[in-house]
């Protein structure tokens, strides 16, 4: 927890149906009027996962079953500071009921985005909006047939999210492959951003652009900004190695960030590695969701959600011989 926070925990509660659960502040309480995600204080010396069960019953009647660590969200308004420890409850048991009358309905994901929540909780839709494995491709070789290939094969294995890594391509090598992979990720409802800057990702079509830590500086904010104009949800991440390139992405207002390297890698062995601890203290300065990346694969996903992770991000775990982890 961040000295000087409120703890709170809150529940991304989710349906079969894919809506969630939220409820509405009385006037009376701060931000009230809006929309939110039901939880509340952590009491002391209470675990965030007591908090969370307590919670839950006392406003809603239910109790968690299937519940995970979403995102942490450290924030800061006029008049407070808050820490919001979110998690995901797939299943529950009870049927919810607001206890303490006030309104509460469920709504689909489409409909989060045109909700009036209080400030600190709009990192949890980013965080709702994406899923918990990206997918980094390794360099195209020559045979792009194969390269489409084995993407296919990620995208048939659940991937729905994908960096197109290519630096080394010409430009009209490089438009005519992203074309291809675009339109196979999109068979798939997944997304596809391109790696390099705003202006190549718009004239690619892609979903979004991922940029390097390198480009983290002032003047991209303005490219980002005329990306989003030209293509309407459109998804910006970060490359980020550290606190102050983890404040430079937030800064330019990119959607998640990718942390690493957290363990060795077979690609950058020299690379000195985060390790968890310093991971998970890094994720909590930071409002945005963080994939964990460096050495990791699916296996590592249910560590990477408790030390405040979106997920992972990997090249080999999720490419070609599913279940290796580097990257």
């Amino acid at each position: 927890m961040l000295a000087g926070h409120v703890h709170v925990v809150a529940a991304a509660i989710r349906n079969p149906a894919g809506e969630y659960l939220l409820t509405l502040r009385g006037d009376h309480q701060h931000q009230g009027g809006k929309w939110e995600f039901p939880g509340g204080k952590v009491e002391p010396a209470e675990s965030r996962e007591a908090a969370l069960a307590r919670e839950l019953h006392e406003e809603l009647g239910i109790v968690p079953r299937r519940a995970r660590p979403l995102i942490q969200i450290p924030h800061a308004y006029a008049d407070k500071r808050v820490f919001l420890d979110v998690w995901l409850v797939e299943a529950f048991d009870g049927t919810p009921h607001p206890h303490e009358g006030q309104p509460m309905r469920w709504v689909s994901a489409a409909e989060l985005a045109g909700l009036e929540f209080p400030a600190a909780n709009r990192p949890i839709l980013a965080a709702l909006g994406l899923p918990d494995r990206y997918l980094i491709t390794p360099p195209p070789g020559d045979d792009h047939v194969a390269f489409l290939g084995d993407l296919q094969a990620a995208l048939a294995g659940g991937i729905r999210l994908v960096q197109l890594r290519a630096h080394r391509l010409p430009v009209p090598d490089l438009s005519s492959l992203a074309a291809e992979v675009i339109a196979l990720a999109h068979h798939y409802d997944a997304r596809v951003l391109v790696n390099g800057t705003p202006a190549l990702a718009g004239r690619l079509g892609a979903d979004g652009v991922h940029l390097r830590a390198a480009l983290l500086g002032p003047n991209v904010t303005a490219e980002v900004a005329a990306l989003r104009r030209a293509r309407e949800g459109c998804l910006v991440g970060a490359s980020c190695h550290g606190a102050a390139e983890l404040a430079r992405a937030a800064v330019i207002g990119a959607d998640f960030a990718v942390l690493g390297p957290v363990a060795v890698t077979r690609t950058h062995p020299d690379a000195e590695p985060l390790g968890w601890t310093a991971f998970e203290r890094l994720t909590r300065s930071t409002p945005l969701p963080v994939y964990a990346l460096g050495g990791l694969g699916e296996a590592d996903l249910p560590e990477a959600w408790r030390r405040g992770a979106q997920g992972v991000a990997a090249i080999r775990a999720f490419w070609g011989s599913p279940g290796v982890a580097d990257a």
